[in-house]
């Protein structure tokens, strides 16, 4: 594998000299101040990948060229926007960089409901509270059918949690939930949040999924002439949130994509946490079906919790993914296409001076620095016959 890191560009905390320190040969990273819709420019690509080469590193992975709002909805005028994203796969090629992460999520990208959840040991996580989730759909976002839409029992604990909460926590679970997290591309106020999910009315999964399609058309033949693998990421969390319908959530969800076109351009970000949600997602299974089309992955793994839906951050080793058979198949898979896949420990536990440093919500230096280590030992214990 090639060991990698998700970088965020010059502010962030974590240096290139800091990364190169953990024996990781590979930045994930894209130009964030780009908007969607908006075609890179050369110059600035190759500004950002000489300065990871001057580091000592190598730009391995696009994560991510943001893909528009109006390509999602079907809008008038979304192939100008396709075009433009096209275009910087472009521009990414003739500068050496040929995989690119991209996401379909419609308006939010991955979503937390609490960013410094605190674990018996002291760490803290990101966590998935569907309690909270409620609380802010029902009576912050005040979206109409809202209540349906989840289990009786957690609208019952919603309400009570409602009446306990203060305005001020009502502020920091918005905010948490639609100010935008580390890497997400967009963020919002609370009416215009509604105003984009207004968009979406009447627009359910298979018209979601058939807008994805109609963007794959248009952009896979340009990737795979330019030799570029484009690999889509599961939604996370992989289930409809605030109405939006998912397309990207499960086995079948993922088979259709690939079924689409059998371009090699046209393949998969693996992310064990968010497709390992769901307790009715093989792991294994999907891997060994979908193995040769994965072009990128993110190593990290969640705990279900009691509720069934709600869910927090684990340890790398820990959780639900079973990381350590799920590396084993990776290399069994590296072997048969002969090749070696970026890979990049995800998200991580906020521990020890990671808490007093500013890193950022899920990137934490040390936390992550502790998963890839110990990824890196699980892969050295394959590769010595130890483990099978």
């Amino acid at each position: 594998m090639i060991e990698s890191w998700r970088w965020f560009g010059p502010d962030d905390p974590v240096t290139l000299s800091d990364i190169r320190q953990t024996g990781a040969t590979g930045i994930v990273t894209a130009l964030h101040g780009v908007p969607a819709g908006v075609a890179w420019r050369r110059a600035e690509v190759e500004a950002r990948r000489d300065m990871i080469r001057a580091a000592g590193l190598d730009w391995v992975v696009v994560e991510s060229i943001p893909v528009h709002e109006d390509i999602k909805t079907g809008a008038p005028g979304w192939e100008a926007h396709a075009d433009a994203w096209a275009e910087s796969l472009r521009v990414l090629a003739a500068a050496g960089i040929r995989t690119v992460c991209y996401n379909f999520m419609p308006v939010l990208d991955w979503t937390r409901t609490d960013l410094a959840h605190e674990l018996s040991d002291g760490a803290r996580c990101l966590r998935y509270d569907a309690v909270d989730a409620a609380v802010f759909d029902i009576f912050v976002l005040e979206r109409a059918g809202a209540r349906a839409d989840h289990r009786a029992d957690i609208v019952e604990a919603a309400t009570r949690r409602n009446a306990e909460m203060d305005e001020a926590g009502r502020q920091r679970l918005t905010d948490t939930i639609i100010a935008g997290l580390p890497g997400a591309e967009e963020s919002w106020t609370l009416e215009a949040f509604r105003a984009r999910l207004a968009a979406y009315d009447g627009i359910g999964p298979e018209d979601l999924r058939a807008n994805l399609f109609a963007f794959l058309d248009r952009v896979l033949p340009v990737a795979e002439e330019l030799g570029v693998a484009l690999a889509i990421h599961p939604d996370d969390p992989p289930f409809p949130l605030f109405g939006l319908p998912r397309v990207v959530s499960t086995e079948a969800d993922l088979a259709a994509i690939l079924g689409r076109s059998e371009l090699r351009a046209n393949g998969l970000t693996f992310c064990t946490g968010s497709l390992g949600v769901r307790p009715d997602n093989d792991l294994p299974a999907m891997l060994d079906r979908f193995g040769d089309r994965v072009h990128f992955l993110h190593l990290r793994s969640t705990r279900r919790e009691a509720d069934g839906i709600s869910f927090h951050e684990a340890e790398h080793l820990g959780g639900d993914a079973g990381l350590v058979r799920i590396l084993g198949q990776v290399l069994g898979i590296e072997a048969a296409r002969e090749t070696r896949l970026p890979m990049r420990p995800d998200h991580g536990h906020m521990i020890a001076w990671d808490q007093e440093r500013g890193m950022r919500a899920g990137y934490p230096y040390l936390g992550r620095m502790r998963g890839l280590a110990e990824l890196r030992g699980v892969a050295a214990a394959y590769a010595a016959g130890v483990a099978r």
